[in-house]
């Protein structure tokens, strides 16, 4: 069972998502302090973590599953989401520099095939991040935040996931060291608190942090000029729902 998208947009619109969204994208601003003139890609639900890389990115755009749904963004202004299958993004070979996994990876009904094809669509000098709820943290264990669904991970466990989908981990972090509650003194608090948990470790945090470089392996000619047949969904406009997708297939040799 995964969230929905209408799950996931509320959550950001409370006191707790907004905390815990900028914890996050404090640390994601850490890994990647920029990405000028990079093509950015977010997978899943990644859209409140984009933003602050729109200023400096050549291009910023965002693909979430058909299970999930998709939401209009950014609001107010020209859509850059599109609607896709987590195994056939529709997007051309090496045409993405960094690429952030948020509300992905732990939801993903084909885990494999989609970082492969995440893989395709990567630039050989390529980055990317996958956040996922810490398998020893107490946010993996309570539903009512997005963090307590799909299969949380410890960081061997996902390190060995993306080394044998042809990835190389880089670095490993956590973020999110405040237990999922509400109380407004607490979540006052939650950059302070943020700064202990680094010296605690991975114990308490919430989310684990990924960063990983693509592996390059050679490949044969004729899988080089296979034809195979993609199906491409349409940029999205509105929240829809899988059944409503509207799809056309294209061929790439």
């Amino acid at each position: 069972m995964r969230p929905d998208i209408v799950d996931l947009d509320q959550f950001y619109t409370t006191r707790l998502g907004q905390v815990s969204r900028r914890l996050i994208r404090r640390r994601l601003q850490e890994i990647w302090p920029d990405v000028s003139g990079q093509r950015v890609l977010g997978m899943g639900y990644a859209t409140p973590y984009l933003r602050t890389f729109r200023d400096k990115a050549d291009r910023v755009l965002a693909a979430m599953p058909a299970g999930q749904g998709v939401i209009h963004w950014p609001k107010g202004e020209p859509g850059l989401v599109t609607l896709s299958e987590e195994s056939e993004i529709p997007l051309p070979d090496s045409s993405m520099d960094r690429i952030l996994l948020v509300h992905c990876l732990e939801n993903a009904e084909q885990v494999r095939p989609m970082l492969r094809e995440i893989w395709r669509v990567m630039t050989s000098g390529g980055r990317l991040i996958v956040v996922v709820p810490n398998r020893r943290g107490l946010w993996a264990r309570i539903e009512r935040t997005p963090f307590g669904y799909g299969q949380p991970f410890s960081p061997p466990q996902l390190n060995r996931l993306l080394r044998e989908t042809m990835f190389s981990p880089t670095t490993t972090s956590a973020a999110v060291s405040i237990p999922p509650v509400t109380w407004r003194p607490l979540l006052r608090m939650a950059p302070a608190i943020e700064r202990v948990g680094r010296q605690w470790g991975r114990a308490v945090a919430g989310v684990l942090i990924v960063e990983a470089g693509k592996q390059i392996y050679a490949v044969t000619a004729d899988r080089a000029q296979r034809v195979r047949t993609r199906r491409m969904v349409a940029p999205a406009t509105n929240n829809v729902s899988p059944r409503n997708v509207r799809c056309v297939t294209w061929q790439r040799v």
